[in-house]
């Protein structure tokens, strides 16, 4: 059940993502070629309070259940993968929100077009100093850094004598800096054959204090001050529910497309495309494999979600439930998109037609961390030997 802020009306961001869905389908060519989401769709967009599914009510979000957040990007994806990729990425940020003090939340979301973008962690460290932090440094994949008004960085911190700061299991904690993005230089890498319409590109920092009150750590659910169901669920889970959504809503407008064309193509020498055994046969399965991946991931969340603690993090063997599902749902949805690809034929292979683009945005998604192999053995590992691992945390 998705709970509205006192005195507005129930929210349902997926009905108002299927709204703008016949709008951000008009504009995918022009995202594509300019790596921006163009106005008038990015207002709407703030408007319909899709960057604001995961923020929490304290700090003006909507806090709604994770299987609503699922099917909201995933209608998303299913007309624009890059559009679906950046809500994506807005709402993880949002995730940082119960890890900082409540008034820092509330200053940078009052503004209600407020996105934050930041890249993975990497090599560069924050020096601690008096107050907050010296950071300078250069980090990638800041996907929608160009509609972003903030940035984030995570990094290691070096305290004043030189040594690494410690979490609690006793490795280097990972600290996440927020500041706003005029202090950022951007850095135009993102040169790729898919998901252009990200523009996840680099930016650079130099000499930036950042004061204490701007930073959280977002690497262990027990330090949130947020309470909560939602914010039981480790910031990683949630990571891979939003590129589920994303690689369900593309092989979803894939397999639609396939019907369509099916329905009117003639192969040459061959009979009608729908009327093929093979293809008929093919359709079905992939119905079947997408379907039943989408319905078991809903399955878990609604699951974990009503055995879940408002304080309590959740446990490993629930988090394993959500890789598992995850992982799953991006293969399963790139498998589908595989089979669609092959299937249309020549069709697939010319620019501009329902296929192409959405394949390679397909490829791209399945390069990211959230759909690596290894998840698979990491949850296989975690069965046998209940110890747990940094996916889970």
């Amino acid at each position: 059940m998705n709970r509205a802020r006192p005195g507005a009306a129930p929210i349902d961001p997926v009905t108002r993502a299927r709204d703008l869905g016949p709008a951000i389908a008009a504009a995918a060519d022009e995202i594509e070629a300019s790596q921006l989401i163009p106005e008038p769709l990015l207002t709407r967009i703030h408007d319909a309070r899709l960057a604001r599914m995961l923020l929490p009510r304290s700090a003006g979000g909507d806090q709604v259940d994770p299987w609503t957040y699922l099917h909201a990007i995933e209608e998303v994806g299913r007309h624009d993968a890059s559009v679906a990729w950046n809500l994506f990425v807005a709402n993880s940020a949002a995730l940082i929100a119960p890890f900082i003090p409540l008034e820092t939340a509330r200053e940078i979301w009052s503004d209600a077009r407020t996105i934050i973008s930041w890249g993975p962690p990497n090599r560069n460290t924050a020096r601690a100093v008096p107050g907050g932090y010296l950071l300078s440094g250069e980090w990638d994949f800041a996907s929608g850094s160009r509609q972003a008004n903030w940035m984030g960085a995570h990094c290691q911190v070096t305290e004043p004598d030189g040594t690494l700061r410690a979490n609690r299991f006793g490795r280097p904690t990972i600290r996440t800096l927020l500041f706003r993005k005029e202090h950022t230089q951007p850095v135009a890498n993102w040169n790729t054959i898919g998901l252009r319409g990200t523009a996840s590109e680099g930016y650079r920092v130099t000499g930036l204090f950042v004061p204490e009150a701007f930073s959280g750590t977002r690497e262990d659910p027990s330090l949130r001050r947020e309470t909560g169901t939602l914010y039981a669920f480790t910031m990683q889970g949630l990571y891979a529910v939003g590129v589920a959504g994303v690689a369900f809503g593309i092989a979803r407008a894939m397999l639609d497309s396939l019907h369509s064309l099916a329905a009117e193509k003639i192969p040459r020498g061959l009979q009608r495309l729908a009327d093929s055994p093979v293809l008929q046969d093919g359709i079905a399965r992939r119905e079947a494999v997408l379907g039943s991946a989408r319905a078991w991931l809903v399955d878990i969340l609604k699951e974990v979600s009503a055995t879940a603690d408002d304080v309590v993090p959740i446990d490993l063997a629930a988090r394993v439930r959500v890789r598992l599902g995850c992982a799953h749902a991006i293969h399963s949805a790139a498998e589908v998109a595989d089979y669609v690809y092959k299937a249309a034929g020549t069709s697939a292979i010319f620019l501009g037609t329902p296929f192409e683009r959405r394949f390679r945005d397909m490829h791209t998604l399945s390069q990211q961390i959230q759909a690596r192999e290894s998840h698979f053995e990491a949850v296989g590992r975690a069965m046998f030997n209940g110890d747990p691992d940094e996916l889970f945390l």
